[in-house]
């Protein structure tokens, strides 16, 4: 039998949908962790954070886990952005609570074995930590029309994880102000929605509204971001304001426009947000998981991406 286990739910988004088969058991070994280990409070969090996620991703009932669902789950994972040292870390969480259940003589047939060990990459990866993209958002100037432009586009691929081609091709007519959302047009023509945070909304606001007609001069298009001449901002534009940007922040390391992609994924996965949620938001579409998109309502997605986007 498993150990009695405290009253208080987990919070976070994976954990409030689970079952309650899934829910007592990652309860039970949250109080393992706390009791019989005595760890620290900020590390039971992070393995409550890693298998809440599997767990609400995969949705099985406990005997019927397998070595594969953990693999595609890692897999999803990578495909993502998620950083190496991140994936190590779950993988290490959730051995650990498949572990503590065999021990309780509960029915799993996970072989770790048969999942890869993670390697951690030598490289700077391509995700900026929270405190960067703060320093990087906070220094972008904000007083002349393209500084403005410059300011609404940086923050909205941070907002919204768009890919630089999403961004770019976005027209006035997606922007949808009542539902605080964006519609996508992603690869493959595929369309989503993605939530916008409010004040970010307000700032794009007022860059179409006031200072969009400026760069426009009289011309007839609907892209939402143009260059100085009032067309299309192309990816070789945009790439230099990023560089621009990048050297007057003072980071170091390279950033490119996916590594916004990337931070964006990592941020709220790291937070405590499903994958499957994150997932969505991306438009990140796997074989073994485009099923479950219908299935994601997007009151949720914009609640869930309010709740715990760091720049919320």
């Amino acid at each position: 039998m498993m150990s009695a286990s405290p009253k208080k739910r987990p919070t976070t988004s994976a954990a409030n949908e689970l079952s309650p088969e899934l829910f007592a058991a990652l309860n039970s070994f949250l109080y393992y962790l706390k009791v019989e280990k005595g760890l620290a409070q900020n590390t039971i969090d992070s393995y409550r954070r890693d298998v809440a996620d599997f767990l609400a991703y995969t949705t099985k009932s406990l005997p019927r886990y397998q070595a594969d669902d953990l693999v595609r789950y890692f897999i999803s994972l990578q495909q993502i952005g998620l950083i190496s040292t991140s994936l190590a870390r779950k993988r290490v969480a959730l051995h650990q609570f498949f572990s503590y259940l065999a021990k309780q003589d509960i029915p799993v047939t996970v072989d770790f074995d048969l999942i890869p060990k993670i390697k951690l990459a030598q490289h700077l990866p391509d995700v900026l930590s929270v405190p960067e993209m703060f320093r990087l958002l906070d220094s972008l100037p904000g007083e002349t029309p393209l500084q403005i432009r410059n300011q609404a586009m940086l923050e909205l691929l941070y907002a919204t994880g768009l890919r630089i081609s999403e961004l770019l091709g976005l027209t006035i007519h997606e922007i949808i102000y009542p539902d605080q959302v964006l519609l996508i047009r992603g690869k493959g023509n595929k369309q989503r929605y993605v939530p916008v945070l409010e004040d970010k909304l307000e700032l794009l606001r007022h860059y179409v509204e006031h200072v969009r007609p400026v760069l426009l001069k009289h011309k007839n298009n609907a892209w939402v971001f143009l260059n100085k001449f009032g067309g299309k901002l192309s990816r070789m534009g945009f790439w230099k304001i990023l560089r621009e940007a990048v050297i007057q922040a003072g980071i170091k390391h390279e950033v490119t426009p996916h590594t916004f992609r990337h931070s964006f994924a990592t941020h709220l996965l790291e937070a405590g947000v499903n994958l499957r949620i994150v997932q969505t938001l991306l438009g990140h579409a796997s074989l073994n998981t485009t099923q479950i998109y219908t299935h994601v309502d997007t009151r949720y997605l914009v609640e869930t991406h309010r709740m715990y986007h760091p720049r919320a």
